[in-house]
């Protein structure tokens, strides 16, 4: 692969800013399992754990009562 022009590296250094790394401690096989699966949905690690962690706060901000708060129109405490 040729090497990148640098406009190319200036273009990418710029667009890497807009992202943070979060690090994520797994154990090898956790990590092959991981990267087996994303690869099986054809996807990416990153936009595997992306869309599981996306689909997983969906999920807990539709569930009733999520997060332990009260619901809109609801008031938290004790029923009379």
């Amino acid at each position: 692969m040729p090497e990148k022009t640098e406009a190319q590296k200036k273009a990418q250094k710029k667009y890497m800013e807009k992202f943070v790394e979060v690090k994520v401690r797994m154990t090898p096989e956790r990590r092959s399992a991981v990267q087996a699966h994303a690869e099986a949905q054809g996807e990416s690690t990153t936009g595997f754990i992306n869309r599981a962690i996306d689909e997983t706060m969906e999920r807990d901000n539709a569930a009733p009562g999520a997060a332990g708060g009260a619901t809109e129109g609801e008031i938290a405490g004790p029923s009379d």
